[in-house]
């Protein structure tokens, strides 16, 4: 099944006051080069995160974001009233006995760093699965936007694969005219000189130089790139790379096409495969 590596997705999950929201950005790449951005509370699940997207996503430039609302307001971070009362009770004890005065502006930093005065509050296992089972149906919806552009994409690859090859076909009558023209040309030539010529030599020269400039080998190459493109499309996971592989060799040949055509009307044509090709270029680079 053909993916594009461009899309975008986004799950949602409800953990008591809190609505965890994930969402997902692709773009292509030559390589994953996943980007995570969540809350600190959820820090320990970026593993697991990473893993889940890597797992399903294969390739691309992705981004994901997780964010937290809730109806109350909550942080994960808490004071024990218990304990600052007890430091403040023993920091006073201290200062009364050395006969300093109590500067509680100054004080409140110090005892806001005290061990245990302020903590973290962790996340449970429920709010965890929470998180997954939210970032799961983002990877889901990622995936079906691709399976949904991988299809656009294909149908216009493939038809630009048909332009080329139908453009290789219109080049058949032009290669033939071709071949008399460039032999009336050079006997032409000769007749201008006014010398008397080898006709069978003549011959097999003209043979040799006709056979230089025939391009039958890069056509029927051509077709065959044409032809394993479709094969490779229809019938591989993931087929990106090598559809960019095929592309190049299918380019090879129209160039030699191109080189070896002497002609106005075939180079035309072959003009107007480049720009086909081109355009399959840039398209494969998005398949994943």
């Amino acid at each position: 099944m053909i993916k594009s590596m461009t899309g975008f997705g986004k799950g949602e999950a409800s953990f008591g006051t809190k609505k965890i929201t994930v969402e997902l950005r692709s773009l292509n790449s030559k390589q994953l080069d996943l980007n995570i951005k969540l809350p600190a509370l959820y820090r320990q699940s970026e593993t697991e995160l990473r893993n889940l997207a890597a797992q399903r996503l294969q390739r691309g430039k992705v981004d994901l974001f997780v964010s937290v609302e809730s109806q109350q307001v909550e942080t994960s971070a808490h004071i024990n009233r218990e304990i600052f009362r007890e430091y403040l009770r023993q920091l006073n004890d201290a200062l009364a006995f050395s006969g300093i005065d109590a500067d509680y502006d100054a004080m409140l930093p110090v005892l806001m760093r005290m061990p245990d005065v302020v903590s973290v509050e962790a996340v449970t296992e429920e709010e965890s699965a929470a998180l997954m089972a939210a970032a799961a149906d983002a990877v889901e919806r990622l995936d079906a936007f691709r399976v949904q552009e991988g299809a656009v994409l294909i149908a216009d690859l493939l038809r630009r694969v048909d332009l080329i090859e139908r453009y290789r076909e219109e080049v058949v009558p032009f290669e033939k005219a071709r071949t008399e023209t460039i032999r009336a040309r050079i006997l032409d030539n000769l007749s201008k000189l006014g010398v008397e010529v080898d006709r069978n030599r003549l011959e097999q020269e003209m043979i040799y130089y006709l056979e230089k400039l025939d391009i039958t080998e890069e056509k029927v190459r051509l077709e065959n790139h044409c032809r394993y493109f479709r094969e490779v499309a229809a019938g591989e996971e993931a087929p990106g790379r090598k559809l960019g592989f095929i592309a190049q060799e299918m380019g090879r040949e129209i160039n030699t096409m191109g080189s070896k055509a002497n002609e106005s009307n075939i180079q035309i044509l072959v003009v107007r495969m480049k720009d086909e090709l081109e355009k399959i270029k840039e398209q494969v680079l998005n398949i994943l």
